[in-house]
C-alpha cells in the first residue's frame, strides 16, 4: 500500500483551506460518520447513526478520491419503517444487503413506479427522480449499501436546496416507463443494459478468460447513468490476475471467501481477508489481486465512478491489459514466487491445493513478447 505521505505542520497550514470540501461539509451536517478505509471486514455489521434527513440509520464508507469522484454509504431501514422520499441531482446505485421491501419512484409529471425488492437485488435511481424505499417486514431491518457521484455534484453547485430540491425531469432517464424496473435488460457484448437485478448473486455470467482463471464477468449500465458497475466470479482454489486503476471501486463480496493482496509498486503486498459482505476499496493505481480460499466460486460485485477506467484509444480498460503491451494487468508469468506461495498455503490451511495449472497454460498461448527494458511491478 502507498505510504501516508506525510509532511510538516508548517506545510500542511499551506493547504488547510482546502482540506475541507463542501461535500465533506454536507456529510458532517448531515450528523454522519466518514469511514476512511480500503477495507471493511463486513457492511452487515458496520456501525450506523441515526440519519434524521433520511429517517433512518448511515454511515458513509469513502475512498480517498471521494472528494472528487464518488462516496459509498450503508442505510438501514427500521422493521415496518421507511425512509423519508427523496431526489438528487446525482446517480445512485443500491445493492441490498439483508431484507425485502419495495422502492417507489416518481418525476414531476407524475408518472410513479413500484417495485419490490430484496437480499441479492440491485438497482439505480434515475437522475433526480424522486424516491421512497420501504421495509417490507415487521420484525426484521433492511440494509443496502450504496454508490453515488454526489461529492462532484455536491462540490460544483455548493447549494445544497439546488441538489435536492431542483424540480427537472430527465425524461430521457425517466419517464415514468411501467417496466422500468422489470428484471430486464439488453446484453452488448459484456455490457447489460438494465435497471434492476433481482438476484446478482446468481445471476449468470460470461466468460471473460482475459482477466484468468476461468472466471465470468458482467458488467453492467443502470438507470442509463454514466456510472458503471461489474459483477466477476472465479472458482474454488483459483485467483484473478492483479491489476491496478483509477479511485472508485467499492469491491463487495456477494458470495465465497478468500484475501485480497493490495500494493503500490515497488511496496510488499498487504493481505485483507474477506467473505460475504466485506468491501474492499483499492486505493488510486494500487495493484490489487484477489483469491478464492474457500470450497464454492466466489463472487463480487464492483459499484465504481467512470474514472476508475483508464482505457486504451479502443475503450478497452487497461486494467485488462497486459502491462508487457503498455496495460495496467500483471500477467500470471509475471508475478512473485511469493503470490503463489501464499496461495498455496492459505489453501492448504482449508485442506484445499491450487487449481491454476490450466490457467497458467492457457495464458501462454496469447501471452506478448516480454520488452527486454520493461520494469516489473512488485510482489
Amino acid at each position: 500500500m502507498a505510504k501516508n505521505a506525510l509532511v510538516s505542520e508548517e506545510m500542511a497550514k499551506k493547504f488547510a483551506s482546502e482540506k475541507e470540501t463542501p461535500y465533506s461539509r454536507w456529510v458532517a451536517a448531515e450528523g454522519l460518520d466518514i469511514i476512511s478505509a480500503h477495507y471493511v471486514p463486513s457492511l452487515h455489521t458496520v456501525a450506523l447513526k441515526p440519519w434524521a434527513r433520511r429517517g433512518g440509520a448511515g454511515v458513509f464508507i469513502n475512498h480517498e478520491a471521494s472528494r472528487t469522484s464518488n462516496d459509498c454509504y450503508v442505510c438501514e431501514i427500521a422493521p415496518g419503517q421507511q425512509l423519508a422520499p427523496q431526489r438528487q441531482l446525482f446517480e445512485e446505485m443500491i445493492y441490498v444487503l439483508a431484507g425485502r421491501g419495495s422502492t417507489t419512484v416518481w418525476n414531476d409529471a407524475g408518472k410513479k413506479v413500484s417495485f419490490e425488492w430484496r437480499a441479492g437485488s440491485l438497482f439505480a435511481i434515475p437522475l433526480n427522480t424522486s424516491c421512497q424505499h420501504f421495509n417490507g417486514s415487521g420484525k426484521e431491518a433492511a440494509r443496502f449499501v450504496a454508490v453515488t457521484n454526489g461529492p462532484p455534484v455536491i462540490n460544483l453547485y455548493e447549494d445544497i436546496d439546488f441538489v435536492f430540491n431542483t424540480q427537472h425531469d430527465f425524461k430521457n432517464r425517466f419517464s415514468g416507463e411501467p417496466d422500468y424496473f422489470d428484471n430486464k435488460g439488453e446484453q452488448k457484448g459484456l455490457l447489460l443494459e438494465t435497471n434492476f437485478v433481482a438476484d446478482a448473486i446468481n445471476l449468470p455470467l460470461i466468460s471473460a478468460k482475459e482477466r484468468g482463471a476461468g472466471g465470468g464477468h458482467i458488467r453492467f449500465n443502470m438507470a442509463k447513468g454514466s456510472m458503471n458497475s461489474h459483477i466477476s466470479q472465479f472458482p474454488v482454489s483459483t485467483y484473478k490476475k492483479a491489476h491496478c486503476h483509477g479511485p472508485g471501486a467499492h469491491v463487495i463480496i456477494l458470495s465465497g471467501e478468500g484475501y485480497s493482496l493490495m500494493w503500490a509498486e515497488g511496496e510488499e503486498p498487504k493481505r485483507y481477508e474477506w467473505h460475504t459482505g466485506s468491501m474492499i476499496v483499492p486505493p488510486n493505481m494500487c495493484y490489487h489481486q484477489h483469491f478464492n480460499t474457500g470450497t464454492t466460486p466466489a463472487r463480487y460485485l464492483a459499484f465504481k465512478h467512470e474514472v476508475v477506467s483508464i482505457r486504451n484509444s479502443q475503450g478497452v480498460p487497461k486494467a485488462w491489459i497486459s502491462k508487457r503491451v503498455g496495460g495496467d494487468q500483471i500477467d500470471y508469468a509475471d508475478e512473485s514466487q511469493l503470490v503463489r506461495d501464499l496461495f498455496t498455503k492459505a489453501l492448504a490451511q482449508h485442506g484445499l491445493a491450487p487449481r491454476m495449472d490450466d490457467a497458467y497454460a492457457a495464458e501462454l498461448a496469447d501471452l506478448p513478447p516480454k520488452p527486454n527494458a520493461a520494469a516489473e511491478a512488485r510482489p
